[in-house]
């Protein structure tokens, strides 16, 4: 049940059938030459929105804009803070508790460590506030990261590379404009630079040539098994 086409009627009559709502969060962030800045959200929103179709589920519009370190400084890249980002999750999680939801799956198509760190902190702080609440912080990009060793080619792909590209192939063809030349960030860690774009100029973390539909499908459905395995164990556990 997508929250922005359902009425309140619909949302009461939801209540009685689950408790649980997923909250998907995306980025505005660049993804090299090649794919849309909301390759992080369209990801992620689409899994979620495929797993509602298997299980009576309430699933939240996604929050577009998420905390960016290595490629905040590349052309069309536009982050927020990270308290910014729990503030935000914080008041969703409580007013959606108000209205009657006690399970929040929270699924992040951006995998950035100060990221998914301050969607942890808020889970922390929401299951100290309130003793029936149930939380899970997810990176659906590291949850199919071992599935993809399976079958993608490129050894340490990461950001706009072999498995992004095509996940994208698979879910907006259309928006895939070429293919951009494989290239690895050169940041001289352990070191923090104030100009990325120096070190990692097209912003590509892999090759995307060897992206292809097929391997976009598989992972595309294996990440939506994931997530309903998850919605079934935390609507199980007491």
């Amino acid at each position: 049940m997508l929250l922005e086409s359902i009425t309140m009627t619909d949302f009461q009559k939801g209540l009685k059938k689950t408790k649980t709502l997923i909250i998907p969060f995306g980025t505005v962030e660049e993804h090299g030459s090649h794919l849309p800045l909301s390759t992080d959200t369209m990801q992620v929103y689409e899994v979620v929105k495929e797993a509602a179709k298997r299980i009576k589920v309430f699933v939240a519009p996604p929050l577009h804009y998420g905390v960016l370190t290595s490629t905040r400084n590349h052309a069309g890249s536009i982050g927020i803070s990270a308290n910014s980002l729990r503030m935000i999750t914080r008041d969703i999680i409580k007013s959606a508790y108000v209205k009657g939801l006690r399970n929040f799956i929270l699924i992040s198509g951006h995998a950035g460590n100060i990221h998914m760190s301050a969607l942890k902190e808020i889970g922390e702080e929401m299951i100290d506030e309130f003793d029936d609440i149930k939380i899970a912080v997810i990176s659906e990009y590291d949850m199919i990261r071992k599935e993809s060793d399976k079958f993608v080619e490129t050894k340490d792909d990461g950001h706009a590379g072999e498995i992004e590209t095509s996940r994208i192939l698979h879910l907006a063809p259309h928006l895939v404009k070429g293919r951009a030349k494989e290239e690895y960030p050169k940041l001289p860690k352990p070191f923090l630079v104030r100009d990325k774009v120096k070190y990692w100029k097209g912003g590509i973390w892999g090759n995307p040539a060897k992206a292809t539909h097929e391997k976009g499908k598989k992972l595309f459905l294996f990440s939506v098994d994931r997530v309903v395995e998850i919605i079934k164990r935390i609507e199980k556990i007491r």
